[in-house]
């Protein structure tokens, strides 16, 4: 189980306080060279006669925001090593391109899954500073993370990144939340609808807009406030034609206090 350990209500109106979650890659962190570097590793060791680029390629970062489970960037790692790979099919079709790329591989998802954590997991073992190395936060990130606290706020991460990867990284960082949920414990609307259990206004940042539209489509989760932020790894389109319910947050609204946000 990778959730923290919840720390006491900051406000003695706890039942009115909101818990804000927020999604972890491309929102609190930019991990894009080690998302890169871990998916190479993995793939070329599932698959050593692919000829793979040392830092990320371009192709590479235009297929991040489609990217919704660790397993995919080895798929797409691999993806991308194919001489006759069609980029833009597989950007205009990404979803149906998954399943036709693991049968080509011969891989599953668990599989690869796995085999990214074991990458990172040694990693971690042998050369910390390295790994930690490869990540930063967003500028901002933890002074206004630091800030909640005084405006009667909890915050919490829901990631799709294993959990014990994700602690590692806030605490090297010096960041605490009130909780943190990983992989294991669910698809993202899966633990906003335990959170509810919690009967305090709900917020939930993202930078993936299909995810947020997902949320909004759960008639459990009507009452989340869902914000979509401006940085991150966003798709081309994804700020166009926002409907009523997801909300823009830009760098400068996010610094504001909570009650000037969108």
């Amino acid at each position: 189980m990778a959730t923290l350990p919840r720390r006491p209500q900051t406000t003695p109106l706890a039942g009115e306080a909101p818990l804000v979650v927020f999604d972890f890659d491309g929102v609190l962190m930019d991990g894009m060279p080690e998302y890169w570097w871990a998916a190479r590793t993995a793939a070329l060791q599932l698959a050593p006669q692919l000829v793979l680029p040392e830092q990320a390629p371009a192709a590479f970062v235009r297929l991040r925001p489609l990217i919704h489970q660790g397993w995919e960037m080895v798929l797409m790692a691999a993806e991308l090593g194919r001489a006759d790979l069609d980029l833009e099919g597989l950007l205009a079709h990404y979803d149906a391109a998954l399943p036709v790329a693991l049968a080509r591989w011969g891989w599953d998802a668990e599989q690869l899954q796995q085999r990214l954590e074991q990458v990172r997991a040694a990693a971690i073992a042998a050369e910390p500073a390295a790994w930690l190395a490869l990540h930063r936060l967003y500028p901002g990130v933890k002074e206004r993370l630091a800030r909640l606290a005084g405006e009667g706020a909890d915050w919490a991460v829901l990631t799709t990144k294993g959990g014990a990867f994700a602690s590692r990284l806030l605490a090297a960082a010096g960041l605490q939340p009130w909780a943190l949920y990983g992989h294991e414990q669910g698809s993202k609307p899966v633990v906003l609808r335990g959170l509810l259990a919690e009967q305090r206004p709900l917020w939930f940042v993202e930078d993936r807009r299909p995810t947020l539209e997902t949320v909004r489509a759960d008639p459990l989760l009507a009452g989340v406030r869902c914000c979509l932020v401006s940085w991150g790894y966003l798709g081309p389109h994804d700020a166009h034609n926002l409907p009523a319910d997801i909300a823009w947050l830009t760098p400068e609204r996010f610094a504001a206090p909570l009650a000037q946000w969108p």
